[in-house]
């Protein structure tokens, strides 16, 4: 997709703070970070929101939670605890339009987040 943010990050045109890359996922620093770890996970796949996952991406969703396991206890947030949040659609406040999903953590993280 020429206009998404996300697949130029994937395609390394735009530029951005990997933090762990294979063959079908990319996690990176969040620019706008709302914890002390914030760190956005997204397969290399362009899939626009959740409501797009089919079956065939199985393995794929089961990879990035792997990942997200993977970083949490790399980033020392495995002990304490840790959020992971995916935004669906406009009025689930997805801005980007490839699935991605949020790690958070390094302190408290309250409800409603902020």
């Amino acid at each position: 997709m020429a206009d998404c943010i996300f697949c130029g990050i994937v395609e390394g045109t735009i530029p951005s703070e990997k933090l762990y890359e294979d063959e079908h996922v990319v996690a990176f620093q969040d620019i706008h970070a709302q914890a002390p770890v914030h760190i956005l996970v997204i397969p290399k796949k362009h899939i626009p929101s959740v409501q797009d996952v089919g079956e065939e991406d199985g393995f794929l969703i089961a990879h990035i939670f792997s990942v997200i396991n993977r970083l949490a206890k790399e980033h020392g947030l495995s002990e304490k605890g840790f959020r992971i949040v995916n935004n669906c659609g406009d009025e689930g406040g997805q801005t980007v339009y490839h699935i991605h999903f949020h790690l958070l953590g390094g302190r408290t993280l309250t409800w409603p987040p902020g």
